[in-house]
C-alpha cells in the first residue's frame, strides 16, 4: 500500500513538473495548449484510479492515532515533563548567576539574580497549578 502511494506522489509530481515545463517552453501557443490537454487528461486518469476507501482508512487512521496519544497524555506526564522543565530553567538561572559572579560584575549579579529568583517563582507557580488542577 506504502508503495503505491509513493508512485502516486511520484507520478503527480511528475505531471505537475512536465506541466510547468510545457508552459515554459518555447513553443507556440496552440501547440503549448495541447501539451496541457494531454498532461490534464494524464493526471484526470491518475485521479480517477485513486482508491477512496484506501485514503479513508488511512484518515481513520491517523485520527485514531492522534486520539490515542492525546488520551495517553494525563497529568502524571504533564506534570513531571513541567516539573523537569522547571529544573532545566533552574539550572539556565543559575548558570546566568555563576558567570555575572565570574565576571566580577556587580551590577550584572544583581540582575542575573533577580532574574533566577523570578524564573524559580514563575516556574513553583506553574507547578502548583498543575499539581491542584485536580
Amino acid at each position: 500500500m506504502s508503495k503505491k502511494k509513493g508512485l502516486g506522489k511520484f507520478a503527480v509530481g511528475a505531471l505537475v513538473g512536465a506541466g510547468v515545463g510545457i508552459l515554459f517552453a518555447p513553443k507556440k501557443g496552440s501547440e503549448t495548449r495541447e501539451d496541457l490537454k494531454k498532461e490534464f487528461k494524464k493526471l484526470m486518469d491518475h485521479v480517477k484510479s485513486i482508491d477512496i476507501d484506501e485514503v479513508r482508512e488511512d484518515f481513520q487512521k491517523k485520527i485514531e492515532d492522534l486520539e490515542a496519544e492525546l488520551t495517553d497524555l494525563d497529568k502524571e506526564k504533564v506534570l513531571k515533563i513541567a516539573k523537569k522543565k522547571g529544573e532545566q530553567i533552574k539550572q539556565k538561572a543559575e548558570d546566568l548567576v555563576n558567570y555575572a559572579v565570574a565576571k566580577g560584575t556587580p551590577v550584572l549579579e544583581n540582575a542575573a539574580n533577580e532574574v533566577r529568583l523570578k524564573a524559580i517563582e514563575v516556574t513553583k507557580d506553574v507547578l502548583k497549578k498543575l499539581e491542584n488542577a485536580e
